[in-house]
């Protein structure tokens, strides 16, 4: 069995948590992080656009490329740690929810924890990545709430009833 583990930078415990307690032990564990195109391309135009007349001081870019690389390895040391076994780690850079679905390919299981509103039950618990993450994985996907879930009195009332 393959496991695919996504680690994101706010619920990652609870996806290794959930690893640890529905893999089975012979489970190939695939610690995931993706790094999406976000701050370093950003500040890369911004000084290209803006900055970049005056030539005297260094592109960012690559320091923060350099400093999002420390912060992944750091995230995936204290994953692995946690775990406890032997597992494969895994750094994709991209759209990060594509990047999810296509290493979840050939897997098993995809373990992935809500990012959106987790004060309360219902559709906005899961934010645009895990919303998309969980409609397009290629293979079953357990869901997690990073902290416990909840209470059932925060669902949302149903629709009102039309004759």
């Amino acid at each position: 069995m393959r496991v695919i583990v996504w680690l994101d930078e706010g619920t990652w415990p609870a996806c290794v948590d959930a690893a640890r307690a529905h893999a089975p032990a012979a489970s190939e564990v695939v610690l995931l992080h993706v790094s999406g195109p976000g701050v370093a391309g950003l500040a890369h135009g911004a000084f290209a656009g803006l900055l970049g007349r005056a030539g005297s001081e260094p592109d960012p870019e690559g320091r923060l490329v350099e400093l999002g690389g420390a912060s992944a390895a750091e995230l995936l040391d204290a994953a692995e740690a946690r775990l406890g076994r032997a597992c494969t780690r895994l750094e994709r850079a991209g759209r990060v929810e594509r990047e999810v679905v296509a290493a979840a390919e050939g897997a098993d299981l995809l373990i992935l924890a809500r990012d959106g509103d987790r004060s309360r039950l219902g559709p906005h618990s899961l934010g645009k990545a895990v919303r998309f993450a969980v409609d397009h994985a290629p293979c079953p996907v357990l869901l997690v709430w990073p902290e416990g879930a909840p209470d059932l009195t925060t669902m949302p009332p149903p629709p009102p009833h039309h004759h």
